[in-house]
């Protein structure tokens, strides 16, 4: 098992999270974090069946209640928080209880602004089953939920008091959300790590075949980017927004055909080749590096544009969607772009009708 160590500037935030196979048996990990009688567990209707179970065995002796959410992106609304803090209240939850999510990224973004807000902040643990949520969204702390005008639009910073990665999750999980999850490991190793973005490139067969020691071994090195860089800016006011590497364009994506349509991570995928390509005509990224980044998402077998849904885009819905992301200042939009393999750079006052004009040519190239 590998332990890593978040340190935050609040020392009462510090927590570990923990890689390896079969921890959800082992009751320690759990216990030793939990300190009330009471457990609130967050899951879906997917995840559930297959895990909920051995969890509810390693935390018999607790008070053990439990909500499950519909399967998708979709559910992850303001009307199924309000369900999970009905549920929260129903139950009696006192402020020392826990709460656990049991699931992919809509479970521990919708479980973690739950815990954050109920009764003004209670402890959770994050349990990510789902590859994108093991290496993302169940560290540092972001909580959210959608909003039809946005995504992850409303939410909190609320970190758990400890991440439990258990790759026996992977098993079953789809060969589509598996791959999914990839775009992120990708994203970190572009922003942060030249070596790690080679090592992808070498064993991207052995990714693709679930070769256990590789996947333990890209996880921890995924989750300790992540880490030292929400160690450097737990509020996302400076480095932390790198982290948004092909969200911007991926955000937008989502939005515009609908959340749910494309997989997060998918999204992410072909945002970040939007962000390469549009940085290389900026003059910002060489050429050489635009074309690692396509390769290395196309051998992974992760979409690099928005073929089969070109004819639902329009550039002038993209950038107006692009528009209301979180990082823009004033009327510009803001962009992380890469600047070579392992460097991004934050771009403020980027005009909208340059990215206008790059959305509309890769459009029609898709239609030609």
């Amino acid at each position: 098992m590998k332990k890593l160590d978040l340190k935050l500037s609040s020392k009462s935030s510090d927590y570990q999270i923990l890689i390896g196979k079969n921890l959800l048996a082992d009751k320690e990990h759990l216990s030793s974090v939990i300190n009330g009688k009471q457990v609130f567990i967050v899951s879906n209707d997917t995840v559930a069946p297959l895990y909920l179970s051995e969890l509810k065995s390693s935390l018999e002796a607790f008070e053990c209640h439990v909500f499950l959410l519909d399967d998708g992106e979709q559910h992850k609304s303001f009307e199924n928080y309000h369900n999970i803090l009905n549920a929260m209240l129903e139950a009696g939850l006192r402020r020392n209880a826990t709460l656990i999510a049991l699931g992919g990224g809509v479970v521990g973004d919708m479980a973690g602004f739950a815990a954050a807000t109920y009764q003004r902040g209670i402890p959770f643990i994050q349990i990510p089953t789902t590859l994108l949520s093991q290496v993302d969204s169940s560290v540092g702390g972001k909580t959210a939920v959608n909003h039809p005008l946005g995504k992850n639009m409303i939410g909190a910073f609320h970190q758990p008091c400890r991440v439990i990665t258990d790759i026996k999750t992977l098993e079953t999980l789809p060969d589509r959300e598996f791959k999914a999850g990839l775009a992120e490991i990708v994203k970190a190793a572009l922003l942060y790590d030249a070596g790690f973005f080679e090592w992808l490139e070498e064993h991207a067969s052995q990714i693709l075949s679930h070769h256990e020691n590789t996947l333990i071994a890209m996880i921890e090195r995924s989750c300790a980017i992540k880490a030292e860089i929400v160690e450097l800016d737990e509020k996302e006011q400076g480095v932390r927004a790198w982290l948004n590497l092909g969200h911007t364009f991926g955000h937008a994506i989502e939005r515009c055909l609908g959340y749910g349509e494309l997989l997060h991570g998918e999204a992410v995928a072909i945002g970040m080749v939007m962000a390469a390509e549009f940085a290389e005509l900026a003059g910002l990224l060489p050429k050489e590096s635009m074309n690692r980044i396509k390769s290395l998402i196309t051998r992974l077998d992760l979409p690099s544009t928005v073929e089969g849904y070109e004819k639902r885009l329009t550039h002038k819905d993209l950038v107006a969607a692009m528009a209301l992301d979180k990082k823009n200042v004033d009327a510009d939009l803001t962009l992380i772009l890469p600047k070579s393999i392992g460097e991004v750079t934050i771009k403020h006052s980027v005009k909208s009708q340059d990215v206008e004009q790059y959305l509309k040519r890769n459009l029609e190239s898709l239609v030609a």
